[in-house]
C-alpha cells in the first residue's frame, strides 16, 4: 500500500464514520460499516486512480456497502417452511391491481428518483441521510423525492401528461412575467 493511499485513508476515517452514523443510526453498526468499507477499499486499491477524488471514491464505497448490507438483511425464508396462510393473497383483486399499477409506475421513474423515494418513504431515511448516502446536496435529495411523488401521483390518477413539459411551460411563463415587470429602459 502506498503511503499516500494510507494517509488519505486515515484522514477520511472520521468523515466516513459520520456518514455511517447517518446511514445506520447505530454506533456499532456504523463502526462495522466503516470497517467493511475500508476492507473493500483496500481490496480494490488497484482500481483507484491516484490524483482523483479519494473522498468521493471512499464515500461511494461506503454507500454501496450500506446498500448491499440492506439487501442482504431482507428477511428470506424457504417457501416450504412458510404456512400457506402467510403467502395467500388476502387482498381483493382491485388491491392487487393497484399494487401492480404502483410497481409499474415506480419502474418508470428515473433511477435516482426511485432510489430517493424508496429510501425516504420505505426505509425511513431523513433527507440529510439520503443526501449523504447518494452523495448529493440535501436540496437535490428533497427535489428527487418531491418529483418522484408528483410524477407517481400524475401517472396513478390517469394523467399521462409529461411533468417536465408542465415545468417548462411554468418556467417560460415566469420568465415572461419577469420581463413584463421590468421597467422600460429609455435611451
Amino acid at each position: 500500500m502506498t503511503s499516500t493511499f494510507h494517509d488519505e485513508m486515515l484522514a477520511i476515517l472520521p468523515r466516513l464514520r459520520v456518514q455511517a452514523l447517518l446511514l445506520t443510526r447505530n454506533r456499532a453498526a456504523a463502526d462495522d460499516l466503516v470497517q467493511d468499507a475500508v476492507c473493500n477499499a483496500l481490496a480494490a486499491q488497484h482500481s483507484f486512480t491516484p490524483g482523483t477524488n479519494f473522498s468521493a471514491w471512499m464515500h461511494r464505497i461506503l454507500r454501496n456497502r450500506f446498500i448491499s448490507d440492506l439487501r442482504k438483511k431482507r428477511e428470506t425464508s424457504n417457501i416450504d417452511d412458510v404456512p400457506a396462510s402467510a403467502v395467500a393473497a388476502s387482498g381483493s383483486h382491485e388491491d392487487r391491481l393497484v399494487v401492480k399499477e404502483l410497481a409499474e409506475a415506480m419502474n418508470r421513474l428515473p433511477a435516482d428518483q426511485r432510489e430517493a423515494l424508496v429510501l425516504v418513504v420505505m426505509q425511513g431515511m431523513s433527507y440529510d441521510e439520503l443526501a449523504a448516502a447518494t452523495g448529493c446536496a440535501v436540496g437535490t435529495a428533497k427535489s428527487r423525492v418531491f418529483r418522484a411523488r408528483r410524477q407517481l401521483a400524475t401517472w396513478l390518477y390517469g394523467e399521462e401528461r409529461d411533468i417536465a413539459a408542465v415545468e417548462l411551460r411554468g418556467a417560460v411563463r415566469r420568465l415572461r412575467s419577469r420581463r413584463e415587470e421590468r421597467p422600460a429602459v429609455s435611451a
